[in-house]
């Protein structure tokens, strides 16, 4: 009964009486008029779902039509297999092999420092952690993935090669090291997150039963939990892989730049430098249709096409994943109890389990006491969770000690000066502001249509698989592939040249994923017998999910909103070729003008002016502290919601 009332009482706008017992009762307009409403709803629905169809063709198509030129050139062996990279030089070479090198040698080291460390801190998550610790651990490495990898990058420049070049004697600790730990740092929350959601995942009763023939927890952690999660824990592994390789600024500010290949190969303080790097650094000095320019565009294909790869891969072991679950997770009792007892991965997960007992019980089965190894387990997890606090520590105390005092009425309210050496940010931050709030007009209407047409309005067929698939490339693709599309088609092609504008639409396109996947996993949440009582009532479709889908679904939507402006403000590879410059005076009057953004300011900032280290720790301070509470923000309507689920 209050079920029913609760949708009746919603459904008040479509003529119903507020007295459910009044004996006339006001049905809502019938006919033709609210079939047109609906059929034209579905049809702006549909035009909606296809912007992120059209919009991967275009970034592949005006990625190829500038980019295949240089092929065309230098010829495709030549291109991927040359040695050099030296474009401005008297003989110039195109060679994009030691940028690939590059590429991959830093994102290897950086998944051999970051894999032990987040699978560590999922287990110790999943497993280990009382639920009070887990409430704030959890938020606390979620906080890393909100850093800016600008600020990243400033604290790389100012600190790490810093202590690497002390700590290990070198002329400069700008270098492949310093690049890896700084990706290992920001790949760790995607790979602990997507681990320990898999780890979370295993059914209860594999560990029931491993623990009930005698094993240890760290031996079913090990032998039982961790097996059945391998599927997770190896999309979680590519998933960070990619958004090391994908990275631009932090590796930009400490790898050093230079396009050789390390002698030794396994030289971890040579400089290197990578195929994001490349493009930042040369990007905004190449001149227009000369082929450097084409050889700049011929890397980001290559950028894009390795990053496809690795995203696609991932993609299709979580589809094969949640398949599984899909099947394997209803209530185990009755039949199921039985059916799951009898099945290959229960028999070889409670095998495993067996073995560890006749291993344990044996005269010569164990060298090492179980409980003595479980204590030993337990403290590595322990540290490696301990590891990844204390960097999040380390970076947030260096910028708010050094940045706090740099903070003053004049530094918020005033223009830069002297060439951003004194004054103060204002433009900087009004225009961040701008950039994000007609990101966010663009992208917030076009992620929730397409979403609720792909939940509401189709069923899984090839056109909503289609839009899925690009969606899901859009939100692998690297920002500064943005960047390079909206230069191109943007500034150039359309001629709307460097302009607010131009970066809203830029970062609009990057947030469009994020908008659309947290709005679809909201719309998913909500119960299908919501649905079924309205429609009973006589609602309409579109009646239905407007009075009765989306309110409820309001919170998850706005979470995925907030941890898109978090995104978008903190994001400078996609406005550095489209809306920013380093300073002005004047906030814009209008679209077309370019504007000061936060991220670029702290990036030019910190790598061409010297003498300004107050000022960019200043701005440091301001750019993190905005986006951290914008993540904040995020995580405590999400606790909330959750919590008002349960209860």
């Amino acid at each position: 009964m209050a079920k029913g009332f609760g949708i009746r009482a919603r459904c008040q706008g479509f003529g119903w009486p507020r007295d459910p017992g009044a004996p006339e009762i006001s049905r809502p307009a019938t006919g033709s008029k609210r079939r047109f409403i609906d059929r034209a709803v579905g049809k702006l629905l549909f035009i909606a779902a296809l912007a992120a169809i059209v919009a991967v063709f275009f970034i592949i198509i005006f990625l190829l039509r500038d980019g295949y030129q240089i092929v065309l050139e230098t010829g495709p062996w030549n291109f991927l297999a040359g040695m050099e990279w030296n474009p401005t030089g008297r003989n110039p070479a195109y060679g994009v092999f030691p940028l690939i090198t590059g590429t991959i040698q830093v994102m290897a080291l950086a998944m051999v420092i970051a894999v032990p460390l987040s699978i560590g801190s999922a287990v110790f998550i999943a497993e280990i952690a009382s639920p009070r610790t887990k409430s704030v651990i959890k938020p606390a490495i979620e906080l890393l993935a909100g850093i800016p990898s600008v600020v990243y990058g400033f604290f790389g420049l100012i600190l790490l090669t810093d202590w690497i070049r002390v700590a290990f004697d070198q002329p400069s600790g700008s270098s492949w090291l310093a690049g890896s730990i700084l990706l290992a740092i920001m790949a760790i929350p995607t790979i602990t997150s997507v681990a320990e959601d898999a780890i979370s995942s295993v059914p209860g009763e594999f560990k029931e039963g491993s623990l009930a023939l005698g094993a240890t927890h760290w031996q079913t952690i090990r032998r039982v939990i961790v097996p059945g999660a391998l599927s997770g824990i190896s999309a979680a592994i590519i998933l960070g892989m990619g958004r090391a390789i994908g990275e631009t600024m932090a590796v930009l500010m400490v790898t050093g730049n230079a396009a050789v290949i390390p002698d030794p190969i396994y030289n971890v303080f040579s400089p290197v430098r990578t195929l994001t790097g490349t493009l930042g650094i040369e990007m905004g000095e190449v001149a227009f249709g000369s082929t450097h320019y084409h050889a700049l565009f011929g890397v980001a294909v290559v950028l894009l096409f390795i990053t496809l790869a690795i995203n696609s891969a991932a993609r299709v072991i979580i589809t094969r994943i949640q398949g599984t679950q899909g099947t394997a997770r209803p209530a185990p009792s009755g039949r199921m109890k039985a059916a799951i007892q009898r099945s290959a991965p229960y028999r070889a997960i409670i095998g495993a389990a067996s073995r560890i007992t006749c291993a344990a019980s044996a005269p010569f089965g164990r060298l090492v006491h179980p409980g003595t190894s479980q204590r030993c387990a337990f403290a590595l997890v322990s540290l490696s969770v301990a590891i990844v606090i204390a960097a999040l520590g380390v970076i947030l105390v260096e910028i708010i000690v050094n940045g706090a005092g740099a903070i003053t009425w004049e530094f918020l309210t005033g223009s830069p000066r002297d060439l951003g050496r004194a004054g103060g940010i204002f433009p900087a931050i009004v225009g961040t502001f701008y950039l994000v709030g007609g990101a966010l007009a663009i992208a917030l209407p076009l992620g929730i249509a397409t979403a609720i047409y792909l939940i509401e309005y189709t069923a899984d067929t090839a056109l909503t698989r289609s839009i899925r698939a690009a969606v899901d490339l859009l939100n692998g693709t690297p920002s500064i592939v943005f960047g390079l599309f909206g230069f191109a088609f943007l500034v150039l092609f359309l001629g709307f040249g460097v302009s607010l504008l131009a970066g809203q639409i830029t970062l609009g396109l990057m947030i469009l994923p994020t908008i659309i996947r947290t709005t679809e996993e909201a719309l998913r949440s909500i119960p299908g017998s919501l649905r079924e009582g309205s429609y009973a009532l006589g609602a309409t479709k579109w009646q239905t999910i407007w009075r009765v889908v989306l309110p409820p679904a309001t919170p998850g939507i706005l979470t995925g909103a907030i941890l898109s402006i978090g995104r978008a403000a903190g994001e400078t590879a996609p406005i550095m070729f489209t809306a920013a410059i380093f300073s002005t005076r004047f906030l814009p009057s209008s679209l077309t003008e370019p504007v000061m953004a936060l991220p670029y300011h702290l990036f030019v900032l910190t790598t061409t002016v010297p003498g300004a280290a107050t000022q960019s720790y200043g701005t440091a301070f301001v750019l993190l502290m905005l986006v951290l509470a914008i993540y904040l923000a995020a995580i405590l309507v999400r606790r909330r919601y959750s919590q008002a689920t349960v209860i």
